[in-house]
């Protein structure tokens, strides 16, 4: 953990982000009071998130596509024609 009262951290603020990223935490002080923290957010998953709670689920190319035109106009309140 860093700690560094607000005049050096403006003076070093890409140094210090640059050691937030390798994992550490700057605590910021000021008058030597700790104030506010900076640290690293959570990384993100690489992998996509499956579809449903299945895992042998096979969700078809189709499924994306554009809904046709009767059911839009169905969900847009209209009902059908």
């Amino acid at each position: 953990m860093i700690k560094a009262n607000i005049a050096q951290a403006k003076a070093r603020l890409s140094e210090y982000l640059q050691s937030v990223e390798r994992g550490e935490t700057v605590v910021l002080c000021r008058r030597n009071v700790p104030i506010a923290e900076i640290r690293p957010l959570p990384k993100l998953p690489m992998k996509k998130r499956p579809i449903g709670t299945d895992p042998g689920l096979k969700v078809p190319d189709s499924f994306f596509e554009p809904l046709p035109e009767d059911i839009l106009r169905a969900f847009g309140g209209g009902g059908e024609s």
